[in-house]
């Protein structure tokens, strides 16, 4: 058997390692702008084509090299129903769920629909009039933040609406996006799935850009009776669908109450703590039950605990994605590191930053997070800013430590700064605050809008300057303008990515040195301004 990756990078390594376990031939294929990667020269036969979107240039591939199979990976076209068919249409094994599965839970929209009707519960989604503020934009046909804006007013939604097509229409080829009820404070919990079986659960709480830097398995948020109840909710689902091989349905937790997120009908970034911690390795399982053999029903959780960091290639406090060639990398080899990169290698701007992932395994919660603690003290990167301070910090932190983090924890607790002073109370004051209705909680703070206040500088500066390489999307002022504290100025495109760059303080535009579809480098001045 020969089976070509239609992805790159970490997944694509990923999946050629289980083939070479298996005795599969590996073709790996690789863009115009891609060529000096590391998947490109680590397959049995390489292809070149002209994207990674183009689903016709993958099947090319694999008929021109003789392949059987096609694995997507994650994102890309690892969700593409006409994908799937056409590989099948083809006569290529597909390592994936059935197309009609993918097309019903992979429209985020359809899936709601499908999920409500199932008996699972689903957070509100509709026209904004309808939902009310804060919600949430998201990308109908993607995943992995791609797509994404929270939207606090009114004002804020035409242009979150723009900003979120543009980006979903560059990472799948899809504009569609939907509204969506912003639930401020919940745990992000998935159950990874094969078939309609439940293999346990994943904690994906701590995110920035809404795209995950830390897993867990299992979740410390959850307890037996929860956790009962999200599996059967996910296999419900599942059934319904019809689905099989291997995927993940999300939920937000809020207390004991939970919401159906969507399906991601694909293998997940964050896929190895639940292997660690089952002892499956799901990528051989994808293939064999693509394959049509049996496969393992799934273990109990009990197999200690995982937790999983991933080290980008970005500024460690505001997660601008940074560019440049590695010139020292050194990863640990007292856990499993799946990276994607070797030193050497150049990280550029039309790609996702990832250079690898840290997965330690404990048999318990804290010694997992030790163990990578000590694993992060022995990894060095040079040559590319990355958040390697960023992640030693993270898992030090006590908010991380005691399992209380949810999907505000990095607004609430800037990247970098030092934990606040915990002082138990008085005992006597203990049952009076009990008997104190407690106050609403105030929206967490933007942390878009003070990663952009970064980029522009702060205080007194009269100069707004790229944090990073990319493509200019938008100019949204010109000279002479009155501007407002924090008010988008300038719109990057990186790593098909949008970041705003605002303004630090209330101010006036002197000039505009760049226009849209500029390319800049990180550091270029695109706007001055004078208070």
């Amino acid at each position: 058997m020969k089976l070509l990756v239609a992805n790159r990078g970490e997944i694509a390594l990923r999946v050629f390692r289980t083939c070479r376990e298996l005795g599969i031939g590996t073709v790996a294929v690789v863009a115009p702008d891609d060529k000096g990667s590391l998947h490109a020269r680590s397959a049995d036969e390489t292809v070149e084509i002209a994207g990674y979107l183009f689903s016709e240039e993958h099947i090319r591939a694999a008929k021109q090299t003789g392949a059987d199979a096609i694995h997507p990976g994650y994102g890309f076209l690892a969700e593409n129903a006409d994908f799937a068919e056409a590989v099948n249409a083809a006569e290529l094994l597909w390592i994936g769920p059935p197309p009609d599965a993918l097309r019903a839970g992979g429209d985020k929209l359809e899936a709601k629909r499908i999920a409500h009707e199932a008996g699972v519960p689903v957070v509100k989604a509709g026209d904004p009039d309808e939902i009310g503020f804060p919600l949430v934009v998201k990308a109908a046909a993607g995943g992995g933040g791609r797509g994404m804006r929270v939207v606090r007013t009114p004002a804020e939604l035409d242009e979150a609406l723009d900003a979120a097509r543009r980006e979903a229409k560059a990472a799948f080829g899809d504009d569609r996006v939907f509204c969506e009820r912003y639930v401020e404070r919940p745990h992000h919990v998935e159950i990874q799935l094969l078939g309609d079986r439940s293999l346990g659960e994943r904690d994906c709480s701590v995110q920035r850009r809404h795209q995950k830097v830390l897993e867990e398995a299992p979740s410390p948020a959850i307890d037996d009776t929860l956790r009962a109840a999200l599996g059967d909710a996910a296999a419900a689902f599942a059934r319904t669908v019809g689905y099989q091989n291997a995927g993940t349905a999300e939920f937000m937790v809020d207390g004991r109450d939970f919401y159906f997120l969507e399906l991601n009908g694909r293998i997940q970034v964050e896929h190895p703590v639940t292997e660690l911690v089952t002892g499956i390795d799901l990528v051989k399982a994808q293939i064999r039950i693509a394959s049509g053999e049996a496969h393992s029903q799934g273990q109990s959780l009990g197999g200690g605990h995982a937790v999983e960091v991933r080290l980008y290639a970005e500024d460690p406090r505001t997660f601008f994605p940074q560019t440049g060639r590695i010139e020292r990398l050194r990863l640990p080899s007292s856990i499993r590191v799946d990276a994607g990169v070797e030193e050497g290698d150049e990280i550029g701007i039309a790609y996702d930053p990832m250079i690898a992932k840290l997965i330690a395994h404990g048999t318990t919660r804290a010694e997992s997070l030790e163990l990578l603690r000590e694993a992060l003290d022995e990894t060095v990167v040079e040559g590319v800013t990355t958040n390697l301070p960023f992640l030693r910090w993270l898992v030090s932190y006590p908010v991380v430590r005691a399992g209380e983090a949810t999907t505000a924890f990095l607004v609430e607790h800037p990247p970098l700064s030092r934990p606040p002073v915990r002082r138990a109370p008085a005992p006597w004051r203990t049952p009076f605050r009990l008997n104190v209705p407690p106050a609403a909680p105030a929206p967490p703070p933007d942390v878009a809008a003070a990663a952009a206040d970064h980029g522009a500088g702060g205080g007194e500066q009269s100069a707004v300057v790229a944090q990073m390489p990319g493509t200019v999307i938008k100019v949204l002022v010109g000279a002479g303008d009155s501007v407002r504290a924090r008010q988008p100025l300038v719109v990057l495109e990186a790593m098909k990515m949008e970041t705003p760059l605002a303004s630090p303080y209330d101010a006036t535009v002197r000039a505009v040195h760049v226009a849209e579809g500029d390319r800049v480098a990180s550091g270029a001045v695109l706007v001055e301004l004078e208070k």
